[in-house]
């Protein structure tokens, strides 16, 4: 048996197998307590990018069934699962899930306290809405790849962070989350239409304040946030690796001069835009003279100077182990769930399962089930 807990333990949750967003988001229920049943194709649904199941992080935490859903017992089987869970994660394309029979209609008939949690780049609705996309064209429609980048280049590629996974799959999780909260009062389940699209645009939202307030132009690098200013930049030390600097306020930037030593009196007028090219160039100069680690050792808490870690450098850091950012399951070095609790810690149940491990003992259970109500 499992060993489950967090707060969201005692909820079942059943996910259609996919890829991203989907999977992001069944593991962040996962991690904080909620049984999750993977419903997987017999093919898998990684199977194309040759992935070893048993090290797919984003699995973790699952049971892992195979169910052909063409195969009408098949598929009366995952309706079976669905009718006692609590949530859905499905991440096809708008029209799939009601083509093969397990749409929210039909869902949502048998089980009316359901929460049925859909993620797609563009909705479910609108006129794009079935065409094909990836994370990166999503961001691009949205605006936040507009936004993304150094002056005169083109618009830097953030990973799949601002669309799949905050976008998408962290979306989709608090959307189902609130939609169970309103579920145990009403009764009543409903369709929670998680877009990629939307969700990269919701995290403009800061962006799109300082733009209301005629600070924040088209103009791709040349801002205050992404690399315009001299005080909110990524430098190059003289052992080729990276300081973050972000010594925004008054006090901070005061700190973080003193540490540079940048006693150059046109560094008095922290926001003249006019000036931040030519002081860019001279702090890149002078942090060019030190190693990452020299300066570490120079500047103060208060400088806002951070490294910028490699992924092979993290687990190293020691406000990365006190915290347990990370941890290693074998030789996978994966996140600890998010976020931390006082009283009821999330923890990561089990190791990613292979593929259609755990087949014959849910449908065991959810014999024994049927047997039970008979």
């Amino acid at each position: 048996m499992v060993n489950r807990q967090g707060p969201l333990k005692g909820l079942c949750i059943v996910e259609f197998a996919g890829i991203g967003p989907g999977p992001y988001c069944g593991m962040l229920l996962a991690d904080l307590g909620a049984e999750v049943i993977q419903i997987d194709r017999p093919a898998g649904a990684t199977a194309a990018y040759g992935l070893d199941p048993t090290r797919d992080i984003l699995n973790r935490g699952r049971r892992s069934v195979v169910l052909d859903l063409k195969d009408p017992a098949a598929l009366e089987q995952a309706l079976q699962l669905i009718d006692g869970a609590d949530a859905v994660i499905e991440g096809n394309r708008p029209g799939v899930a009601e083509r093969l029979g397990f749409g929210p209609q039909v869902c949502l008939a048998r089980n009316p306290r359901l929460v049925y949690g859909r993620v797609t780049g563009w909705g479910q609705t609108g006129p794009k809405a079935r065409e094909a996309g990836h994370d990166i064209n999503y961001i691009a429609l949205a605006g936040a790849l507009h936004i993304c980048g150094r002056a005169g280049e083109r618009p830097a590629i953030p990973q799949n962070f601002v669309g799949d996974m905050a976008g998408g799959g962290m979306l989709l999780a608090f959307g189902i989350a609130c939609a169970i909260i309103e579920a145990k009062g009403s009764g009543k389940g409903q369709v929670v239409d998680a877009a990629m699209i939307e969700g990269a645009a919701s995290q403009l939202s800061a962006i799109l304040t300082v733009r209301a307030a005629g600070r924040f132009d088209d103009e791709r690098g040349t801002h205050f946030g992404d690399g315009g200013a001299h005080f909110y930049e990524v430098y190059e030390t003289a052992d080729h690796k990276y300081l973050s600097v972000g010594a925004i306020e008054p006090a901070f930037y005061k700190a973080f001069r003193e540490g540079a030593g940048l006693d150059d009196p046109q560094f008095d007028n922290q926001m003249d835009e006019r000036a931040w090219p030519e002081l860019k160039e001279k702090v890149a100069r002078k942090i060019a003279t030190r190693t990452r680690s020299e300066w570490m050792e120079i500047f103060s808490p208060d400088a806002c100077v951070a490294p910028v870690l490699s992924l092979s450098e993290v687990e190293n850091d020691p406000h990365i182990a006190a915290r347990k950012v990370f941890f290693r399951q074998g030789d996978v070095l994966q996140a600890s769930p998010v976020p931390q609790f006082s009283r009821t810690p999330g923890a990561v149940s089990c190791p990613p399962p292979q593929h259609g491990a755990d087949t014959q003992a849910v449908l065991n259970e959810l014999a024994a089930k049927s047997g039970d109500h008979a």
